[in-house]
């Protein structure tokens, strides 16, 4: 079991694209898995009478690891894929940006432009930047992380003792080279995706990504074995 930052970064590098914690309908491996030994949700130790003692072993590094990973520049860490946070490896980042990043909108790009100015900032830096409430603050940040605009910088600490991460533009943060062309990177990545997983629903892909089911259905005869179930169909790689 996974119990090093070092560890978990050659992890994430092996399998390029991964969830921090499973979830029912992304077909994608975690690393809460490789640091538990299972995706049992065994997160806290308990007594007799079920009250909490303390995190587990496997959680206690886990949630440290979330944060020091991206501020050692090891894996990108944000909210990026299926609307949850997600462990991306520095050589996939570029074809899921390519894939995927989208310009922002309305709100979201007053908080780019505070983030730019400033450098990495917290939620509360960037209400008191941009003057927008906790609510707003939180939509355009959970949205600039799926367009791959913002990411997981560092943890900051707080007065009292709590921390709040950091978010950077991921462009800056990671220093791009030159991106691929956006179909030649959806095409990479539903490739990667399809191998990695094994077999692929159209909606599984497209679940995870945002992409119309139709255009994740072509990418899949592109780069797949297709096989028809009863009321749908199957994808294997080749």
């Amino acid at each position: 079991m996974i119990r090093t930052l070092e560890a978990a970064a050659a992890w994430v590098d092996e399998v390029g694209l991964a969830l921090l914690f499973p979830k029912a309908d992304a077909v994608l491996p975690s690393l809460w898995e490789q640091v538990n030994g299972s995706a049992d949700e065994n997160w806290a130790v308990r007594d007799a009478d079920g009250s909490f003692v303390r995190w587990s072993d496997a959680m206690s590094f886990l949630w440290r690891a979330k944060d020091e990973l991206p501020a050692r520049g090891l894996v990108c860490v944000g909210k990026h894929v299926a609307r949850v946070a997600t462990c991306v490896s520095p050589a996939l980042l570029p074809v899921l940006v390519a894939a995927n990043a989208a310009e922002p909108e309305g709100d979201e790009q007053r908080v780019v432009t505070a983030v730019a100015e400033a450098g990495p900032l917290t939620g509360p830096q960037v209400r008191e930047a941009t003057g927008l409430t906790k609510k707003e603050t939180d939509r355009a940040v959970a949205a600039l992380h799926r367009k791959l605009v913002l990411t997981n910088a560092e943890l900051v600490e707080g007065d009292a003792g709590w921390g709040a991460i950091a978010h950077d533009l991921l462009e800056r943060k990671w220093r791009l080279a030159a991106l691929p062309a956006r179909a030649h990177a959806r095409h990479a990545l539903a490739r990667h995706v399809l191998e990695l997983a094994g077999e692929l629903t159209a909606a599984d892909l497209a679940g995870l990504f945002g992409w119309r089911r139709r255009e994740a259905a072509e990418l899949l005869e592109e780069v797949g074995r297709g096989r028809d179930e009863t009321g749908f169909r199957i994808w294997t790689p080749q």
